[in-house]
């Protein structure tokens, strides 16, 4: 089943320190539930993120793979946000 999928790094490694994994079939409800500091936390680094945009993207079945990703090379962060 495709998802979407946030995934945070820190200090260059290759494993996440947090991945948030939301099934694609309850995407439409489930933009509720990426947590609040998560995107305030973006929305200060200058990135808003438009549920209702991946919502869309995320029906076409043809868009899969990196929607974005965000280095912070001050911090050594990576979020990687991906439909797959």
């Amino acid at each position: 089943m495709a998802s979407l999928k946030i995934r945070t790094f820190n200090d260059g490694n290759t494993e996440p320190k947090t991945t948030i994994s939301i099934p694609l079939k309850i995407i439409r409800y489930a933009k509720k539930l990426i947590p609040k500091n998560f995107t305030k936390a973006l929305q200060e680094k200058g990135i808003d993120i438009d549920t209702d945009m991946i919502v869309e993207l995320s029906q076409n079945k043809e868009i899969r793979g990196t929607i974005v990703e965000i280095e912070n090379h001050q911090k050594n962060e990576k979020i990687v946000i991906a439909i797959e």
